[in-house]
């Protein structure tokens, strides 16, 4: 009996299975390597260089903040050349999430694609929030207000610039819901319908938009350094600010706990081994969007967190627009360019949440295909070939978070989950080069076994220097998500019941749509 239960646990796709389902999926192959270069840097840069950076170097790295970008990069580094692999054997949608029911089982899957869930559909919620931030900074230079109750998550005090904001008599102002971020979201959602192919030509605008402002900040920040060097050197004396003996606080560890953080900045150069039903030629376009958008974002982040600490003392950086505000201490007559900055940082976020949502509906487009969720979700358009109603729901339960929960805790188990998919994944290639030695593979991790082992080892390394609290908020979710895998997964799977997944005419739903006129 017990041999049975565990042999179901671990029933796993064959890899001739998976190939299959690439040649009958539904969804239109439209996505060239440069679509997938700039789809991967449209959801890395947003939340992380524009929102996080601050908070990780205020309150644990200092300028030691570039450092935690290096240990990140080199954690995503290690995961990212695991992505190329898989991504390059098995192109089709739902990422970590196949190549898991692929290689160690389908109880092993339907974990992944609970981790992706915070991976996608709650880091999106989290952008939302950073989005929402910047639009209101924004306005108020224009003199639109929002109401204030109408800006930040249930029932929490609204902070400006470290500080209560009081209404007229004189009580702190409570937050009811975070309307800006519910309606991008929604926004966003309707795209996603309409199209990849139409989402991708927005997101290719996008991303040039805020990788030039980007870029402007580093060039013009960085004039403004060399030419002010001699002053803004003591910006950077000590460059790791000595322990205050509480965890996570400078030091060493401070910069550990920075990484955790500044992780954020680097979720989603994976999204495009969602698209790999989507990509014109999947094993030569994957690992070159994989790497190619992880590379370049790397080499910015670091050059902006370099200018940013040269140009403001990183005590000032715990606010939600630390590179406005490193703009901003250049003078007045720069205030022009802190509000490109503003603008930049919400084009910016906006393509994050783009992104972020369209991986979100492919994982669970791919779910429902096994028969892992409810049929509907794997519903396709007739006319713009989406899984139109597996991404208003996203859509819904993405503005949902968005409005209601806090940014802080909602992007720290962000970071968890996505390290411990990142570690599956390693594990994955490990498991897949062992088991089918001879299948073709576009890419292949260099040095192997060394760098996938060196990836599990820095991904569970990093969850574990999170508080205790989101540590158990994540050990309550996993329970969560095992029981609704022995409740309704493990029962419908069709895999379990010998059938090939849901696709063309087995799916009565895409059968009932009107045809084109």
């Amino acid at each position: 009996m017990n041999r049975r239960f565990c042999s179901r646990l671990a029933l796993r796709k064959s890899v001739a299975q998976v190939q299959r389902e690439t040649e009958t999926s539904q969804l239109k192959r439209s996505l060239g390597p440069w679509n997938l270069v700039f789809l991967g840097i449209g959801c890395i840069i947003g939340a992380g260089i524009f929102v996080r950076t601050g908070s990780a170097a205020a309150l644990h790295a200092g300028p030691a903040v570039l450092l935690a970008f290096l240990v990140a990069g080199a954690v995503c580094g290690l995961a990212g050349l695991c992505y190329a692999e898989l991504s390059s054997t098995l192109p089709v949608s739902g990422s970590a999430y196949t190549y898991s029911y692929t290689t160690i089982g389908e109880f092993a899957a339907w974990v992944m694609g609970s981790l992706l869930l915070l991976e996608y559909g709650l880091a999106a919620s989290v952008v939302a929030v950073g989005w929402s931030g910047y639009v209101v900074s924004l306005l108020a230079d224009y003199g639109v207000v929002i109401p204030p109750e109408l800006t930040g998550p249930a029932g929490h005090a609204l902070m400006r610039n470290g500080q209560a904001v009081l209404d007229v008599a004189g009580n702190p102002v409570i937050t009811l819901f975070n309307l800006p971020a519910f309606l991008i979201c929604m926004a966003l959602a309707s795209l996603l319908v309409v199209g990849v192919s139409e989402s991708a030509k927005v997101n290719n605008a996008i991303v040039a938009v805020k990788v030039t402002v980007i870029v402007a900040f580093v060039l013009i920040g960085g004039w403004f350094v060399i030419k002010n060097f001699g002053t803004l050197k003591a910006n950077w004396d000590p460059f790791i600010p000595p322990p205050t003996g509480e965890k996570g606080e400078f030091g060493w560890g401070g910069i550990l706990r920075a990484a955790t953080i500044v992780f954020f900045a680097y979720i989603g150069f994976e999204a495009v081994s969602t698209a790999g039903q989507e990509a014109k030629n999947p094993k030569r376009d994957m690992p070159f969007g994989i790497i190619g958008s992880l590379l370049i974002c790397t080499i910015l982040y670091i050059l902006v967190s370099v200018v940013l600490t040269l140009m403001v003392n990183y005590t000032t950086l715990n606010v939600p627009d630390p590179v406005a505000v490193a703009v901003d201490a250049m003078g007045a007559q720069w205030a022009w360019f802190a509000k490109i900055i503003k603008i930049g940082a919400i084009v910016g976020l906006t393509s994050v949440v783009l992104v972020l949502m369209y991986g979100q509906t492919r994982v669970f487009y791919t779910m429902a295909r096994d028969g892992l969720l409810p049929a509907v979700f794997a519903k396709v358009h007739r006319k713009f070939r989406t899984p139109w109603v597996n991404t208003l729901v996203v859509g819904g339960l993405t503005a949902c978070s968005a409005g209601f929960f806090d940014i802080n805790t909602l992007g720290d188990m962000t970071s968890v989950g996505t390290l411990a998919a990142f570690g599956i994944v390693c594990i994955a290639v490990m498991w897949l080069r062992r088991t089918h030695p001879e299948i073709p593979r576009g890419f292949r991790v260099p040095l192997y076994p060394l760098l996938p082992l060196l990836g599990v080892v820095a991904c569970f390394s990093l969850i574990f220097s999170v508080e205790a609290r989101v540590l158990r908020f994540f050990g309550w979710y996993a329970l969560g998500a095992v029981v609704l895998y022995f409740l309704y997964g493990m029962h419908n799977s069709r895999l379990g019941k010998g059938l090939e997944p849901l696709g063309g005419d087995e799916m009565p739903e895409y059968k009932e749509d009107a045809p084109d006129r």
